[in-house]
Protein backbone atom coordinates (compact mmCIF):
# COMPACT_ATOMS: atom_id res chain seq x y z
CA UNK A 1 0.00 0.00 0.00
CA UNK A 2 2.88 2.38 0.82
CA UNK A 3 4.13 2.17 -2.77
CA UNK A 4 0.69 3.12 -4.10
CA UNK A 5 0.56 6.11 -1.75
CA UNK A 6 3.99 7.33 -2.84
CA UNK A 7 3.14 6.88 -6.53
CA UNK A 8 -0.01 8.94 -6.06
CA UNK A 9 2.01 11.62 -4.27
CA UNK A 10 4.51 11.65 -7.15
CA UNK A 11 1.81 12.00 -9.82
CA UNK A 12 -0.17 14.76 -8.08
CA UNK A 13 3.01 16.51 -6.85
CA UNK A 14 4.29 16.53 -10.44
CA UNK A 15 0.99 18.01 -11.61
CA UNK A 16 1.35 20.79 -9.02
CA UNK A 17 4.89 21.43 -10.26
CA UNK A 18 3.64 21.79 -13.85
CA UNK A 19 1.03 24.25 -12.60
CA UNK A 20 3.80 26.41 -11.12
CA UNK A 21 3.05 25.48 -7.50
CA UNK A 22 5.33 23.93 -4.88
CA UNK A 23 5.03 20.11 -5.09
CA UNK A 24 4.05 19.92 -1.40
CA UNK A 25 0.65 21.36 -2.41
CA UNK A 26 0.26 18.26 -4.56
CA UNK A 27 1.30 15.97 -1.71
CA UNK A 28 -1.36 17.49 0.56
CA UNK A 29 -4.01 17.13 -2.15
CA UNK A 30 -2.87 13.54 -2.75
CA UNK A 31 -3.41 12.75 0.93
CA UNK A 32 -6.91 14.22 0.88
CA UNK A 33 -7.83 12.38 -2.34
CA UNK A 34 -6.45 9.07 -1.09
CA UNK A 35 -8.32 9.42 2.21
CA UNK A 36 -11.50 10.06 0.24
CA UNK A 37 -10.84 6.80 -1.63
CA UNK A 38 -10.59 4.88 1.63
CA UNK A 39 -6.82 4.84 2.18
CA UNK A 40 -5.32 5.46 5.61
CA UNK A 41 -1.85 6.21 6.89
CA UNK A 42 0.44 3.37 7.99
CA UNK A 43 3.34 2.83 10.36
CA UNK A 44 5.79 3.02 7.47
CA UNK A 45 4.45 6.34 6.21
CA UNK A 46 4.39 7.72 9.75
CA UNK A 47 8.03 6.66 10.26
CA UNK A 48 9.05 8.34 7.01
CA UNK A 49 7.21 11.50 8.10
CA UNK A 50 8.93 11.52 11.51
CA UNK A 51 12.41 11.15 10.01
CA UNK A 52 11.69 13.90 7.49
CA UNK A 53 10.78 16.31 10.30
CA UNK A 54 13.93 15.36 12.23
CA UNK A 55 16.13 16.06 9.21
CA UNK A 56 14.32 19.37 8.71
CA UNK A 57 15.17 20.40 12.27
CA UNK A 58 18.75 19.16 11.94
CA UNK A 59 19.15 21.29 8.81
CA UNK A 60 17.83 24.33 10.70
CA UNK A 61 20.43 23.75 13.39
CA UNK A 62 23.20 23.57 10.79
CA UNK A 63 22.23 27.03 9.55
CA UNK A 64 22.02 28.76 12.93
CA UNK A 65 24.43 31.69 12.84
CA UNK A 66 24.24 33.76 15.97
CA UNK A 67 25.50 36.93 14.28
CA UNK A 68 22.53 36.97 11.88
CA UNK A 69 19.97 36.17 14.53
CA UNK A 70 21.26 38.91 16.84
CA UNK A 71 20.49 41.66 14.32
CA UNK A 72 17.57 43.76 15.66
CA UNK A 73 15.86 43.72 12.27
CA UNK A 74 15.79 39.90 12.46
CA UNK A 75 14.87 39.12 16.06
CA UNK A 76 12.75 42.25 16.41
CA UNK A 77 10.69 41.47 13.31
CA UNK A 78 10.39 37.77 14.13
CA UNK A 79 9.34 38.35 17.74
CA UNK A 80 6.88 41.18 17.16
CA UNK A 81 5.35 39.53 14.10
CA UNK A 82 4.88 36.15 15.82
CA UNK A 83 3.05 37.83 18.70
CA UNK A 84 0.97 40.19 16.57
CA UNK A 85 0.06 37.52 14.01
CA UNK A 86 -0.99 35.04 16.68
CA UNK A 87 -3.25 37.63 18.31
CA UNK A 88 -4.61 38.94 15.00
CA UNK A 89 -5.49 35.53 13.51
CA UNK A 90 -6.81 34.24 16.84
CA UNK A 91 -9.04 37.30 17.22
CA UNK A 92 -10.28 36.94 13.64
CA UNK A 93 -11.23 33.30 14.28
CA UNK A 94 -13.03 34.19 17.50
CA UNK A 95 -14.86 36.92 15.59
CA UNK A 96 -15.94 34.40 12.95
CA UNK A 97 -17.15 32.12 15.73
CA UNK A 98 -19.16 34.92 17.31
CA UNK A 99 -20.71 35.56 13.89
CA UNK A 100 -21.86 31.94 13.73
CA UNK A 101 -19.39 30.64 11.13
CA UNK A 102 -19.40 26.81 11.08
CA UNK A 103 -16.51 25.11 12.88
CA UNK A 104 -15.46 28.40 14.50
CA UNK A 105 -18.61 28.48 16.68
CA UNK A 106 -17.16 25.93 19.12
CA UNK A 107 -13.76 27.64 19.18
CA UNK A 108 -12.29 28.44 22.58
CA UNK A 109 -9.45 30.83 23.43
CA UNK A 110 -6.78 28.12 23.68
CA UNK A 111 -7.60 26.67 20.26
CA UNK A 112 -7.69 30.17 18.72
CA UNK A 113 -4.21 30.93 20.10
CA UNK A 114 -2.78 27.60 18.89
CA UNK A 115 -4.19 28.03 15.37
CA UNK A 116 -3.04 31.66 15.30
CA UNK A 117 0.44 30.56 16.41
CA UNK A 118 0.56 27.82 13.76
CA UNK A 119 -0.32 30.40 11.10
CA UNK A 120 2.26 32.92 12.32
CA UNK A 121 5.08 31.11 10.50
CA UNK A 122 6.28 31.70 6.95
CA UNK A 123 7.14 28.88 4.58
CA UNK A 124 10.82 28.00 4.29
CA UNK A 125 10.07 25.95 1.18
CA UNK A 126 8.38 28.84 -0.62
CA UNK A 127 10.93 31.44 0.57
CA UNK A 128 13.92 29.44 -0.68
CA UNK A 129 12.18 28.83 -4.01
CA UNK A 130 11.28 32.51 -4.40
CA UNK A 131 14.80 33.67 -3.54
CA UNK A 132 16.33 31.22 -6.00
CA UNK A 133 13.99 32.30 -8.81
CA UNK A 134 14.76 36.00 -8.29
CA UNK A 135 18.49 35.47 -7.52
CA UNK A 136 18.09 37.33 -4.22
CA UNK A 137 19.33 34.66 -1.82
CA UNK A 138 22.47 36.69 -1.05
CA UNK A 139 20.68 40.05 -1.01
CA UNK A 140 19.95 41.87 2.24
CA UNK A 141 16.23 41.12 1.85
CA UNK A 142 17.05 37.44 1.35
CA UNK A 143 19.43 37.24 4.31
CA UNK A 144 16.99 39.01 6.65
CA UNK A 145 14.11 36.81 5.48
CA UNK A 146 16.13 33.65 6.12
CA UNK A 147 17.07 34.94 9.59
CA UNK A 148 13.40 35.55 10.41
CA UNK A 149 12.55 32.05 9.12
CA UNK A 150 15.17 30.47 11.37
CA UNK A 151 13.84 32.27 14.44
CA UNK A 152 10.29 31.25 13.53
CA UNK A 153 11.48 27.65 13.29
CA UNK A 154 13.04 27.97 16.75
CA UNK A 155 9.69 29.22 18.10
CA UNK A 156 8.04 26.17 16.54
CA UNK A 157 10.61 23.79 18.03
CA UNK A 158 10.01 25.36 21.45
CA UNK A 159 6.30 24.57 21.04
CA UNK A 160 7.08 20.98 20.01
CA UNK A 161 9.20 20.54 23.11
CA UNK A 162 6.58 22.16 25.35
CA UNK A 163 3.88 19.76 24.11
CA UNK A 164 5.95 16.75 25.21
CA UNK A 165 4.68 14.84 28.22
CA UNK A 166 6.39 13.49 31.32
CA UNK A 167 9.57 14.39 33.17
CA UNK A 168 12.95 13.62 31.58
CA UNK A 169 15.54 11.30 33.11
CA UNK A 170 18.14 12.84 35.48
CA UNK A 171 20.71 11.94 32.81
CA UNK A 172 19.19 14.66 30.64
CA UNK A 173 21.18 17.26 32.60
CA UNK A 174 24.44 15.89 31.22
CA UNK A 175 23.20 15.33 27.68
CA UNK A 176 23.72 18.73 26.05
CA UNK A 177 27.20 19.30 27.61
CA UNK A 178 28.06 15.78 26.48
CA UNK A 179 27.01 16.64 22.95
CA UNK A 180 29.35 19.60 22.80
CA UNK A 181 32.19 17.57 24.31
CA UNK A 182 31.73 15.14 21.42
CA UNK A 183 31.89 17.95 18.86
CA UNK A 184 35.66 17.63 18.14
CA UNK A 185 35.26 13.92 17.39
CA UNK A 186 32.29 14.56 15.10
CA UNK A 187 34.20 17.37 13.40
CA UNK A 188 37.08 14.95 12.79
CA UNK A 189 34.67 12.48 11.18
CA UNK A 190 33.08 15.23 9.09
CA UNK A 191 36.49 16.33 7.80
CA UNK A 192 37.21 12.80 6.56
CA UNK A 193 33.77 11.81 5.25
CA UNK A 194 34.48 12.86 1.67
CA UNK A 195 31.79 14.30 -0.57
CA UNK A 196 29.69 11.23 -1.37
CA UNK A 197 27.30 8.89 0.35
CA UNK A 198 29.38 8.61 3.56
CA UNK A 199 28.85 12.33 4.21
CA UNK A 200 25.11 11.88 3.67
CA UNK A 201 25.00 8.82 5.93
CA UNK A 202 27.03 10.58 8.63
CA UNK A 203 24.59 13.50 8.69
CA UNK A 204 21.62 11.14 8.84
CA UNK A 205 23.21 9.17 11.69
CA UNK A 206 24.08 12.25 13.74
CA UNK A 207 20.58 13.74 13.28
CA UNK A 208 18.39 10.67 13.77
CA UNK A 209 20.61 8.33 15.80
CA UNK A 210 22.83 10.67 17.78
CA UNK A 211 20.58 13.68 18.31
CA UNK A 212 16.99 12.46 18.24
CA UNK A 213 17.83 8.98 19.57
CA UNK A 214 19.87 10.24 22.52
CA UNK A 215 17.22 12.75 23.55
CA UNK A 216 14.50 10.12 23.40
CA UNK A 217 16.53 7.81 25.66
CA UNK A 218 16.52 10.40 28.45
CA UNK A 219 12.88 11.37 28.03
CA UNK A 220 13.37 14.55 25.98
CA UNK A 221 11.74 15.38 22.64
CA UNK A 222 13.49 13.84 19.65
CA UNK A 223 12.78 17.05 17.69
CA UNK A 224 14.91 19.07 20.08
CA UNK A 225 17.69 16.49 19.86
CA UNK A 226 17.87 16.81 16.08
CA UNK A 227 18.03 20.61 16.36
CA UNK A 228 20.78 20.52 19.03
CA UNK A 229 22.79 18.05 16.93
CA UNK A 230 22.66 20.51 14.04
CA UNK A 231 23.64 23.47 16.23
CA UNK A 232 26.59 21.44 17.49
CA UNK A 233 28.02 21.29 13.96
CA UNK A 234 26.81 24.69 12.71
CA UNK A 235 30.25 26.33 12.93
CA UNK A 236 32.08 23.54 11.15
CA UNK A 237 33.49 24.51 7.76
CA UNK A 238 31.49 21.76 6.06
CA UNK A 239 28.15 22.46 7.76
CA UNK A 240 26.77 24.13 4.63
CA UNK A 241 27.84 21.24 2.42
CA UNK A 242 26.27 18.74 4.82
CA UNK A 243 23.01 20.71 4.82
CA UNK A 244 23.00 20.73 1.01
CA UNK A 245 23.66 17.00 0.85
CA UNK A 246 20.76 16.26 3.21
CA UNK A 247 18.37 18.63 1.43
CA UNK A 248 17.06 16.21 -1.20
CA UNK A 249 16.74 13.33 1.27
CA UNK A 250 14.90 15.58 3.72
CA UNK A 251 12.52 16.81 1.00
CA UNK A 252 11.85 13.23 -0.10
CA UNK A 253 11.05 12.02 3.41
CA UNK A 254 8.85 15.06 4.13
CA UNK A 255 6.55 13.77 1.39
CA UNK A 256 5.42 11.25 3.99
CA UNK A 257 4.57 14.04 6.43
CA UNK A 258 2.40 15.93 3.96
CA UNK A 259 0.69 12.70 2.93
CA UNK A 260 -0.19 11.89 6.54
CA UNK A 261 -1.91 15.28 6.95
CA UNK A 262 -4.36 14.39 4.20
CA UNK A 263 -4.64 10.71 5.09
CA UNK A 264 -5.77 11.61 8.59
CA UNK A 265 -8.93 13.16 7.23
CA UNK A 266 -10.32 15.03 4.23
CA UNK A 267 -11.28 18.57 5.28
CA UNK A 268 -15.00 19.09 5.84
CA UNK A 269 -16.71 21.85 3.88
CA UNK A 270 -16.40 24.25 6.83
CA UNK A 271 -12.62 23.68 6.97
CA UNK A 272 -12.29 24.45 3.25
CA UNK A 273 -14.31 27.64 3.64
CA UNK A 274 -12.47 28.76 6.77
CA UNK A 275 -9.06 27.97 5.27
CA UNK A 276 -9.83 30.11 2.21
CA UNK A 277 -11.03 32.96 4.45
CA UNK A 278 -7.72 32.81 6.32
CA UNK A 279 -5.94 33.30 2.99
CA UNK A 280 -7.69 36.68 2.69
CA UNK A 281 -5.64 37.79 5.71
CA UNK A 282 -2.34 37.39 3.82
CA UNK A 283 -2.27 40.98 2.44
CA UNK A 284 -2.52 42.25 6.03
CA UNK A 285 0.25 39.82 6.99
CA UNK A 286 2.48 41.10 4.18
CA UNK A 287 1.86 44.74 5.08
CA UNK A 288 2.69 44.00 8.71
CA UNK A 289 6.03 42.50 7.71
CA UNK A 290 6.76 45.44 5.40
CA UNK A 291 5.92 47.93 8.15
CA UNK A 292 8.19 46.15 10.64
CA UNK A 293 11.08 45.96 8.17
CA UNK A 294 10.89 49.69 7.46
CA UNK A 295 10.68 50.46 11.21
CA UNK A 296 14.07 48.78 11.48
CA UNK A 297 15.37 51.13 8.74
CA UNK A 298 15.31 48.83 5.75
CA UNK A 299 14.57 50.70 2.53
CA UNK A 300 11.02 50.24 1.18
CA UNK A 301 12.26 48.15 -1.73
CA UNK A 302 14.09 45.78 0.62
CA UNK A 303 11.03 45.68 2.86
CA UNK A 304 8.70 44.81 -0.03
CA UNK A 305 10.85 41.93 -1.23
CA UNK A 306 11.37 40.61 2.29
CA UNK A 307 7.63 40.78 2.98
CA UNK A 308 6.67 39.02 -0.27
CA UNK A 309 9.23 36.31 0.46
CA UNK A 310 7.62 35.69 3.87
CA UNK A 311 4.02 36.15 2.76
CA UNK A 312 2.83 32.53 2.88
CA UNK A 313 1.65 30.37 5.73
CA UNK A 314 4.13 27.63 6.55
CA UNK A 315 4.50 23.88 6.32
CA UNK A 316 5.93 24.21 9.85
CA UNK A 317 2.46 25.35 10.91
CA UNK A 318 1.27 21.89 9.90
CA UNK A 319 3.95 20.34 12.09
CA UNK A 320 2.84 22.49 15.03
CA UNK A 321 -0.79 21.61 14.33
CA UNK A 322 0.02 17.90 14.19
CA UNK A 323 1.88 18.11 17.52
CA UNK A 324 -1.09 19.89 19.09
CA UNK A 325 -3.39 17.21 17.67
CA UNK A 326 -1.22 14.43 19.16
CA UNK A 327 -1.31 16.20 22.54
CA UNK A 328 -5.09 16.56 22.48
CA UNK A 329 -4.94 20.36 22.16
CA UNK A 330 -6.47 20.52 18.68
CA UNK A 331 -9.08 18.67 16.65
CA UNK A 332 -8.33 17.07 13.28
CA UNK A 333 -10.68 19.53 11.56
CA UNK A 334 -8.43 22.42 12.60
CA UNK A 335 -5.31 20.66 11.29
CA UNK A 336 -7.16 20.22 7.99
CA UNK A 337 -8.10 23.92 8.04
CA UNK A 338 -4.43 24.85 8.51
CA UNK A 339 -3.55 22.54 5.60
CA UNK A 340 -6.08 24.27 3.33
CA UNK A 341 -4.79 27.73 4.35
CA UNK A 342 -1.15 26.70 3.76
CA UNK A 343 -1.89 25.23 0.32
CA UNK A 344 -4.01 28.17 -0.84
CA UNK A 345 -1.39 30.64 0.41
CA UNK A 346 1.17 29.09 -1.93
CA UNK A 347 -1.12 29.74 -4.89
CA UNK A 348 -1.62 33.38 -3.92
CA UNK A 349 2.03 33.97 -3.05
CA UNK A 350 3.25 32.41 -6.30
CA UNK A 351 1.20 35.00 -8.20
CA UNK A 352 2.48 37.82 -5.94
CA UNK A 353 6.07 36.69 -6.41
CA UNK A 354 5.77 36.92 -10.18
CA UNK A 355 4.69 40.59 -10.06
CA UNK A 356 6.81 41.84 -7.15
CA UNK A 357 9.02 44.07 -9.34
CA UNK A 358 6.10 45.60 -11.21
CA UNK A 359 4.28 46.16 -7.92
CA UNK A 360 7.21 48.06 -6.44
CA UNK A 361 7.72 50.13 -9.61
CA UNK A 362 4.02 51.04 -9.63
CA UNK A 363 3.76 51.98 -5.94
CA UNK A 364 7.33 53.10 -5.16
CA UNK A 365 6.31 56.74 -4.52
CA UNK A 366 3.63 55.77 -2.00
CA UNK A 367 5.86 53.16 -0.36
CA UNK A 368 8.66 55.72 0.02
CA UNK A 369 6.59 57.43 2.71
CA UNK A 370 7.37 54.54 5.06
CA UNK A 371 11.14 54.98 4.73
CA UNK A 372 13.12 55.91 7.83
CA UNK A 373 16.50 57.55 7.57
CA UNK A 374 19.33 56.86 7.69
CA UNK A 375 18.91 53.33 6.29
CA UNK A 376 20.83 50.40 7.72
CA UNK A 377 24.48 50.42 6.74
CA UNK A 378 24.26 47.40 4.44
CA UNK A 379 21.08 48.78 2.85
CA UNK A 380 22.57 52.17 2.01
CA UNK A 381 23.63 53.32 -1.45
CA UNK A 382 26.94 51.80 -2.61
CA UNK A 383 29.21 54.47 -4.06
CA UNK A 384 31.25 53.29 -7.05
CA UNK A 385 31.18 56.73 -8.61
CA UNK A 386 34.92 56.85 -9.32
CA UNK A 387 35.10 53.45 -11.07
CA UNK A 388 35.43 53.18 -14.83
CA UNK A 389 36.07 49.42 -14.78
CA UNK A 390 34.05 46.82 -12.82
CA UNK A 391 35.15 43.25 -12.14
CA UNK A 392 32.33 40.92 -11.07
CA UNK A 393 33.46 37.74 -9.31
CA UNK A 394 36.67 38.15 -7.31
CA UNK A 395 37.84 34.54 -7.43
CA UNK A 396 41.21 33.59 -8.89
CA UNK A 397 40.37 34.78 -12.42
CA UNK A 398 38.68 37.96 -11.25
CA UNK A 399 41.54 38.78 -8.87
CA UNK A 400 44.08 38.33 -11.66
CA UNK A 401 42.05 40.55 -13.98
CA UNK A 402 41.63 43.18 -11.25
CA UNK A 403 45.37 43.30 -10.48
CA UNK A 404 46.26 43.56 -14.16
CA UNK A 405 43.76 46.37 -14.74
CA UNK A 406 45.14 48.27 -11.73
CA UNK A 407 48.63 48.05 -13.27
CA UNK A 408 47.41 49.31 -16.64
CA UNK A 409 44.75 51.86 -15.70
CA UNK A 410 45.38 52.82 -12.09
CA UNK A 411 42.82 53.11 -9.26
CA UNK A 412 39.70 53.28 -11.44
CA UNK A 413 38.84 49.61 -10.90
CA UNK A 414 36.29 48.21 -8.44
CA UNK A 415 35.75 44.52 -7.73
CA UNK A 416 32.36 43.12 -6.78
CA UNK A 417 31.74 39.81 -5.00
CA UNK A 418 28.72 38.32 -3.21
CA UNK A 419 30.75 36.74 -0.39
CA UNK A 420 31.40 38.90 2.66
CA UNK A 421 34.45 36.81 3.58
CA UNK A 422 35.93 37.23 0.10
CA UNK A 423 35.35 40.98 0.24
CA UNK A 424 37.04 41.22 3.66
CA UNK A 425 40.04 39.23 2.40
CA UNK A 426 40.51 41.51 -0.60
CA UNK A 427 40.10 44.66 1.47
CA UNK A 428 42.79 43.38 3.82
CA UNK A 429 45.03 43.17 0.74
CA UNK A 430 44.10 46.80 -0.07
CA UNK A 431 41.96 45.98 -3.09
CA UNK A 432 38.87 48.13 -3.67
CA UNK A 433 36.14 45.50 -3.49
CA UNK A 434 32.46 45.93 -2.54
CA UNK A 435 29.91 43.31 -1.59
CA UNK A 436 27.13 42.78 -4.07
CA UNK A 437 25.33 40.06 -5.97
CA UNK A 438 25.55 40.71 -9.69
CA UNK A 439 22.27 38.86 -10.24
CA UNK A 440 20.36 40.80 -7.60
CA UNK A 441 18.38 43.79 -8.84
CA UNK A 442 18.67 45.23 -5.34
CA UNK A 443 22.40 45.72 -5.87
CA UNK A 444 21.94 47.44 -9.22
CA UNK A 445 19.22 49.73 -7.90
CA UNK A 446 21.19 50.97 -4.89
CA UNK A 447 24.66 51.31 -6.43
CA UNK A 448 25.97 54.66 -7.67
CA UNK A 449 28.03 54.22 -10.84
CA UNK A 450 30.30 56.61 -12.71
CA UNK A 451 28.30 58.06 -15.63
CA UNK A 452 30.95 56.79 -18.04
CA UNK A 453 31.71 53.22 -16.98
CA UNK A 454 33.84 51.84 -19.81
CA UNK A 455 34.28 48.15 -19.15
CA UNK A 456 32.67 45.31 -17.19
CA UNK A 457 34.46 42.00 -16.68
CA UNK A 458 32.21 39.01 -15.94
CA UNK A 459 34.48 36.60 -14.06
CA UNK A 460 32.03 34.51 -12.04
CA UNK A 461 32.60 30.75 -12.09
CA UNK A 462 29.09 29.92 -13.34
CA UNK A 463 28.18 30.40 -16.99
CA UNK A 464 24.50 30.98 -16.24
CA UNK A 465 25.46 33.70 -13.77
CA UNK A 466 27.64 35.40 -16.38
CA UNK A 467 24.75 35.33 -18.86
CA UNK A 468 22.41 36.89 -16.27
CA UNK A 469 25.05 39.50 -15.49
CA UNK A 470 25.23 40.49 -19.16
CA UNK A 471 21.51 41.22 -19.10
CA UNK A 472 21.90 43.39 -15.99
CA UNK A 473 24.77 45.34 -17.56
CA UNK A 474 22.80 45.94 -20.75
CA UNK A 475 19.89 47.25 -18.65
CA UNK A 476 21.77 49.48 -16.21
CA UNK A 477 25.04 50.31 -18.03
CA UNK A 478 24.14 50.18 -21.73
CA UNK A 479 27.25 52.13 -22.77
CA UNK A 480 29.74 49.76 -21.15
CA UNK A 481 31.69 47.13 -23.05
CA UNK A 482 31.66 43.60 -21.62
CA UNK A 483 34.34 40.91 -21.37
CA UNK A 484 33.50 37.46 -20.03
CA UNK A 485 35.00 34.01 -19.46
CA UNK A 486 33.61 30.55 -20.26
CA UNK A 487 34.71 26.94 -19.81
CA UNK A 488 33.53 25.48 -23.14
CA UNK A 489 33.51 26.57 -26.81
CA UNK A 490 29.68 26.53 -27.04
CA UNK A 491 29.52 28.85 -24.03
CA UNK A 492 31.91 31.26 -25.76
CA UNK A 493 29.56 31.33 -28.75
CA UNK A 494 26.57 31.89 -26.46
CA UNK A 495 28.34 34.84 -24.83
CA UNK A 496 29.13 36.36 -28.20
CA UNK A 497 25.52 35.90 -29.33
CA UNK A 498 24.44 37.78 -26.21
CA UNK A 499 26.50 40.77 -27.32
CA UNK A 500 29.69 40.34 -25.28
CA UNK A 501 32.59 42.30 -26.77
CA UNK A 502 35.28 39.86 -25.61
CA UNK A 503 34.65 36.20 -24.74
CA UNK A 504 37.49 33.88 -23.74
CA UNK A 505 37.66 30.14 -23.20
CA UNK A 506 39.32 29.97 -19.79
CA UNK A 507 40.94 26.54 -20.16
CA UNK A 508 41.94 27.00 -23.79
CA UNK A 509 43.61 30.33 -23.00
CA UNK A 510 45.38 28.78 -20.00
CA UNK A 511 46.57 25.87 -22.17
CA UNK A 512 47.89 28.21 -24.85
CA UNK A 513 49.73 30.32 -22.26
CA UNK A 514 51.24 27.18 -20.71
CA UNK A 515 52.33 25.93 -24.14
CA UNK A 516 53.88 29.32 -25.01
CA UNK A 517 55.85 29.37 -21.76
CA UNK A 518 56.91 25.72 -22.20
CA UNK A 519 58.15 26.34 -25.75
CA UNK A 520 60.03 29.41 -24.57
CA UNK A 521 61.76 27.34 -21.90
CA UNK A 522 62.50 24.46 -24.28
CA UNK A 523 64.06 26.71 -26.93
CA UNK A 524 66.03 28.82 -24.48
CA UNK A 525 69.76 28.75 -25.11
CA UNK A 526 71.22 26.76 -22.16
CA UNK A 527 74.34 28.92 -22.36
Amino acid sequence: MEIALLIAACVIGFAARLAGLPPLVGYLVAGFVLHGLGYETSESIDAIADIGVLLLLFGIGLKLKLSTLLRPVVWGTAGVFATASTVFVGAALLGLGAAGFPLATRLDLQTAIIVGFALSFSSTVFAVKALEETNEAASLAGRVAVGVLILQDIFAVAFLVATGSGWPSPWAIALVPGFFMARPALGWLLDRAGHGEILLLLGFTVAVGGGAGAFELVGLKADLGALVAGVMLAHHARAGELADRLLSLKDLLLVGFFLTIGLNGTPPAAAWALGLILVLLIPFRSFGLFWLFTRFRLRPRTGVHGAVTLSTYSEFGLIVGSAALASGLLEQAWVSTIAVAVSASFVLASAANSVRYRFYDRWSTQLARFERTPPLGDDAVIDCGHARILVFGMGRVGTGAYDEMIKRRGPVVVGVDRSGETVDTHRASERNVVRGDALDRDFWERVKFHPEVELVLACTSHHGANMELIGRVREFLPQARIAAIAAYPDQVEELRSAGVDVARNLYKEAGQALADDAVAVATRDPR
